[in-house]
């Protein structure tokens, strides 16, 4: 059911009743006060790791009430943010935050990837607003599902990819609109990351669970496991069950460029190649719990009046980049700085590139001089486009749904759940790689991807990591 706005309610009612008259604000409270009515009630849901965020400048004119993590106690920044909130109140279990908040307006949801899709879900099916952390879901199905629930509910959502709201995507668009790069045939992105170990089995349990840490919980729709350290609170993102590896740490950073400024669909297909990594701590094969050390993978688009051209996209992690295209000179860094991460988009007369969430775009056309937007001067790469992205959201939930502050939403479900299809499409190559057909590795082979259906065409195996299974209570 969609819940009813506590700020026009309040508003409303103000102007009921006779005698009663409107005080100025500032009288009320002096300069710059905002009053109640005009604040909204927060809770995260995740406070520790990139749930610290609520502690940010962004949220700083509006009411934290509640917090929310599965360890209280825990070092990864779940204490500060209690201490910097004192007065609001703490839960372990979502469920029970959701269930007793009743004037909640919104939520930040800042969990490992895997329970992205069932809080957005449920918060979203109470009327609340949600920013949901990047990947938006761990899944597919739940990109597909929240979706949905997003404009079932109409309610402000935005997804934590805080690149999106770089004036670099929109420089970036300004070019390819102009056709200063032509028509358009490949796209490569790529990532340094994995930073975190991967490629190898899972561990066996080591250590003793810390008393405070809900491990149940934590393990959410995964199946049951005893504790593991390697798991929380950081390293999670190396094993299917819980994330979705480099491509959905930093695919929806780096992706968000060529998908928007593209305005790409569904891919009609996918495949990838693996790295085997022959060192002590890490396996001589690919183990089918976690990604592989390295990756490519590559997925095909239809051409459309963009692009002009069908379009090829290559993806590379692990520290793989791509080769250097001719106009750009030599020593010239590709994406960013080190080349760590970025984009190269290759027309028939020029090249752009840039760096992770757009950053310093660059464009390349042969004997011509190269265009540059540098971004560095504008913003603070840590904070300020962090602070940007969350005050879209803050800005959208006071204008209103469909307002002209909702229609600068950067991240909006309704954009960021199809281009998290588009991104953990990836991971179902990665995924199905190791599965077999009687004595074939089909998994190895291109998988035909019919987006409407959300189903794999061409090896039926391959479906089931479309979506996941889910214990019992963590359904959609």
């Amino acid at each position: 059911m969609k819940k009813k706005s506590r700020r026009n309610f309040i508003k409303n009612s103000s102007l009921l009743g006779s005698g009663i008259f409107i005080v100025p604000r500032n009288v009320l409270g002096g300069i710059g006060f905002i009053p109640p009515s005009d604040q909204l009630n927060i809770a995260a849901i995740g406070a520790g790791g990139k749930g610290s965020d609520i502690r940010d400048s962004w949220v700083s004119n509006e009411r934290v009430i509640a917090l929310c993590d599965v360890h209280p106690l825990g070092k990864h920044g779940v204490i500060q943010s209690r201490k910097k909130y004192p007065k609001a109140k703490f839960y372990v279990d979502f469920n029970e935050l959701l269930d007793k908040e009743k004037d909640l307006d919104a939520v930040t949801i800042s969990t490992p990837d895997h329970t992205h899709g069932v809080i957005g879900n449920k918060a979203m099916n109470k009327g609340l607003h949600v920013y949901i952390q990047k990947p938006l879901t761990h899944n597919i199905e739940e990109a597909r599902q929240l979706t949905l629930s997003a404009k079932k509910n109409k309610v402000i959502t935005q997804m934590g990819n805080q690149g999106g709201s770089c004036i670099g995507v929109e420089k970036v668009k300004e070019w390819i609109n102009a056709k200063k790069i032509g028509d358009i045939n490949k796209v490569y992105a790529w990532t340094d990351r994995p930073v975190w170990p991967q490629g190898f089995k899972m561990p066996e349990p080591s250590v003793i669970k810390p008393k405070d840490l809900e491990w149940d919980l934590w393990l959410g729709p995964a199946k049951k496991m005893a504790y593991r350290p390697e798991l929380h609170p950081f390293n999670w993102r190396g094993w299917w069950d819980f994330g979705t590896g480099a491509l959905g740490d930093m695919g929806c950073h780096i992706l968000d460029v060529p998908v928007k400024a593209l305005n790409l669909g569904y891919p009609k297909d996918v495949e990838c190649s693996v790295a085997k990594i022959y060192q002590k701590m890490w396996s001589p094969n690919y183990y089918p719990e976690g990604p592989p050390a390295a990756s490519l993978v590559t997925l095909h688009f239809e051409k459309n009046n963009i692009t002009n051209s069908d379009l090829e996209v290559v993806w590379m992690d692990g520290g793989i980049i791509p080769p250097r295209p001719e106009v750009i000179p030599a020593d010239d860094y590709l994406g960013e700085k080190g080349n760590t991460n970025g984009v190269l988009i290759i027309g028939k007369d020029g090249v752009i590139t840039c760096g992770v969430y757009g950053l310093n775009p660059k464009l390349y056309r042969k004997g011509e001089k190269t265009l540059h937007l540098n971004t560095d001067t504008i913003y603070n790469k840590n904070n300020g486009l962090d602070y940007i992205h969350h005050k879209e959201w803050i800005d959208a939930i006071k204008g209103g749904y469909g307002s002209k502050e909702y229609k600068m939403l950067t991240a909006p479900i309704e954009y960021s759940g199809p281009f998290t299809e588009i991104v953990l499409m990836g991971n179902l190559a990665l995924r199905s790689y190791m599965l077999k057909d009687g004595k074939d590795f089909i998994g190895r082979k291109k998988l035909l991807w019919d987006g409407k259906n959300k189903k794999i065409t061409n090896f039926n195996l391959a479906n089931q990591f479309v979506g996941r299974k889910r214990r019992p209570g963590w359904d959609l």
